[in-house]
């Protein structure tokens, strides 16, 4: 298989998480005692850069925007022990990206953002896409900046995949850029609108592909002709942090590695459940031996699953 036929590009955003574990999380004007408190390397751009590599096994590069500052150092550790290759635009005006979570008993979190060095990326700082055969891009960093590689990635004739978070109005010109959209339910609405079910929402959509993340109940895409929903596998979960963006990474890298839709939605189900059970961001995504372990002890998914999926969608 040729560079160009499975090697994927992430450009988008890094952060130095800090997490700490509370009883719940707080509502506002509370205050919580909390527990735990750990640092790990996370960032949607970076945590989908590692779950392209590690729970996808794609070839992987990725650009993206670090201060001057010790707070680089672990995350740029981060993505060459999993295996991604770093581009990296050096920002002296600005700090390293920074992430405060707040993570609950129940596995649900609170985030907030501060972008630091992610919003220095700009146009010119894309890489040479002659090796790439997938471009993975979300929206933690300029849109501008975002439609800008879209538009030379498609130019160029590389797929482009955007993960359309966090939520937030898309220029028209974006979405012509991109082949295939990954939204959760809110993104979803942001959109296309909250008038009829999801299914009535994709349809409003104008690109060739569009997957919406459900949750614990699992997915649903419109493409390859026609609907697939993929149930959730079930899982005691730990941590949601990085669930979403494990996804992500490991649906583009197994359709870099050629798999069909419905085969890279269940994998990429599979690998997101796994993160789900271990604290932190990037240090929660599976390995690519772990996900095909999981994939061959589960059980094929219960018909009534499928078809509760489908209703919630309403398709039925």
């Amino acid at each position: 298989m040729s560079p160009r036929r499975s090697s994927i590009l992430v450009a988008g955003s890094a952060n130095l998480d800090f997490v700490v574990r509370a009883a719940h999380v707080p509502a506002p004007g509370e205050t919580v005692l909390g527990r735990e408190f750990v640092t790990f390397p996370g960032g949607k751009g970076a945590n989908q850069a590692v779950a392209a590599a590690r729970a996808g096994g794609a070839s992987t590069r990725m650009l993206l925007a670090l201060g001057d500052d010790p707070y680089a150092a672990p995350i740029e550790q981060s993505l060459r022990d999993a295996g991604v290759e770093p581009v990296i635009v050096r920002s002296r005006q600005s700090p390293t990206g920074t992430a405060f979570i707040c993570v609950s008993d129940d596995a649900e979190n609170a985030i907030t953002v501060a972008p630091g060095a992610n919003l220095a990326l700009r146009a010119s700082d894309l890489p040479p896409l002659a090796a790439v055969s997938h471009l993975l891009l979300q929206l933690e960093t300029p849109v501008e900046t975002v439609s800008a590689y879209a538009a030379t990635a498609r130019f160029a004739g590389v797929t482009v995949v955007l993960n359309a978070a966090p939520a937030r109005p898309l220029p028209d010109a974006l979405l012509r850029a991109v082949d295939v959209l990954i939204v959760n339910e809110g993104e979803l609405e942001t959109l296309a609108g909250a008038e009829g079910g999801i299914a009535d929402r994709l349809d409003r959509l104008a690109v060739p592909c569009v997957v919406v993340t459900l949750g614990a109940r699992g997915c649903i895409a419109r493409g390859d002709g026609g609907i697939i929903v993929q149930p959730a596998f079930p899982v005691v979960a730990v941590d949601t942090t990085a669930a979403g963006d494990t996804f992500c990474g490991a649906l583009a890298a197994r359709l870099a590695h050629g798999d069909r839709l419905a085969d890279g939605l269940r994998y990429a189900c599979a690998a997101s459940a796994l993160a789900c059970m271990r604290l932190g961001a990037q240090a929660s995504i599976p390995a690519r031996e772990a996900v095909e372990a999981f994939l061959r002890d589960a059980p094929a998914d219960p018909p009534q699953a499928r078809q509760a999926l489908a209703a919630h969608c309403g398709l039925i």
